[in-house]
């Protein structure tokens, strides 16, 4: 169940009524700072309500969705979710599902705690509908797995990443989705992903959401060069090339079947160029509202990273940072460089351990120390 927030009250919801409702997972608040002083009309402005949208959108939550809103700001609910933007699955004779709405500035509501009282009323309304489904079984088409890379080092294009990309291919030829992103990390390789694109128009696509960022990058005054950390030039990547042809391996050798915009949702199968910027934060929650319901992530300078939206299945570079972080990261591919398994190996153990997880049999070590980040909107248009 998501809760698309400006105040909002999951701790409470998730203490006093979740253990009631035993097939319901878990309660999210989807908490932005988004709608008030922006320049809601700009054309870029696009980008982070569509993003929004979109998340409230992602599968995990089932189509439950309860907006908490102020009331004053400039995104009011019926533009973020408008008539019909809700899809039906639980009434389906109706021809549209209304927006449930909470208003902070609603005149019915005298002091602090009668706005708590309602949205802890019509949290348990959307919970009833959930804890009447069940489990059911689906074929591993239905993963959306989203791969993303932080905290990179000299081991993430030699160990982690081809590894990921052997279990790419894997999902790919089951019938899955997969989602490979981050801008400024593969454009130095732009050449080697346009050549493996399904059709032109892919092609045409892509260049084209490289050549929006690199105007994007203009406006700001700096270079795709930037990106590089002090972290990866520790670890051993000197230079955003070389950081890029480490990143693209993630995505593996099948052809390119589509390209999603920021924001935007995917909207077919197969391997997916999703464009984000490289932040972290920021592509994963990119990620989250193309739809992706399963994401790993690969590192090797080491990150607590953690979506509560969606399981994050974390994979070491090096053995040393898995002994270390040992409840951190959730698959050594360090293995690769001390000879103790080869890329096939890892890809299996991976593919497998995705099985596990979206089935419910396993947690990752991020759902069970409960680790998440807070959403981050790429927002590039002005705020007023």
């Amino acid at each position: 169940m998501a809760l698309v927030a400006g105040l909002h009250d999951d701790q409470r919801i998730k203490a006093a009524l979740l253990p009631r409702y035993p097939h319901v997972d878990d309660v999210v608040a989807l908490a932005h700072t988004y709608g008030c002083g922006v320049a809601i009309d700009a054309p870029d402005a696009v980008i982070p309500i569509r993003t929004l949208r979109n998340i409230s959108f992602n599968p995990n939550f089932g189509g439950e969705v309860m907006v908490v809103s102020l009331g004053c700001e400039k995104l009011q609910p019926e533009r973020l979710l408008p008539p019909g933007a809700i899809p039906l699955v639980d009434e389906p004779l109706l021809e549209e599902a209304p927006l449930d709405v909470v208003c902070l500035q609603d005149d019915a509501h005298v002091g602090f705690m009668s706005m708590v009282e309602s949205i802890m009323r019509q949290a348990e309304v959307h919970l009833e509908r959930l804890n009447a489904r069940q489990r059911e079984t689906v074929p591993a088409s239905e993963l959306v797995v989203g791969v993303q890379c932080g905290g990179s080092d000299a081991f993430s294009g030699v160990t982690a990443n081809p590894a990921v990309g052997f279990c790419t291919d894997l999902l790919v030829r089951a019938g899955a989705t997969v989602m490979f992103s981050e801008v400024t990390e593969v454009r130095d390789g732009i050449d080697q992903l346009t050549s493996r694109a399904s059709t032109p128009e892919v092609a045409e696509a892509m260049i084209r959401e490289m050549a929006w960022y690199d105007n994007y990058l203009n406006q700001g005054r700096v270079d795709r060069s930037a990106n590089t950390t002090p972290g990866n030039k520790k670890g051993g990547l000197s230079n955003i090339v070389e950081k890029a042809m480490g990143s693209i391996v993630k995505s593996g050798s099948a052809a390119i079947s589509g390209v999603v915009s920021p924001g935007d949702k995917a909207r077919q199968k197969g391997l997916l160029y999703t464009a984000t910027p490289a932040s972290d934060f920021i592509c994963g929650t990119l990620q989250l509202a193309a739809g992706m319901n399963l994401h790993v992530f690969t590192t090797g300078r080491g990150t607590p990273y953690g979506l509560a939206q969606v399981p994050v299945i974390k994979v070491a570079t090096r053995s040393d940072l898995a002994r270390r972080w040992h409840d951190l990261m959730d698959i050594n591919a360090g293995r690769i460089a001390d000879g103790d398994a080869t890329i096939e190996d890892v890809g299996w153990e991976m593919f497998r351990m995705m099985l596990e997880v979206a089935s419910g049999r396993q947690k990752t070590w991020a759902e069970r120390w409960k680790l998440h980040n807070q959403l981050v909107l790429f927002n590039p248009a002005p705020v007023t």
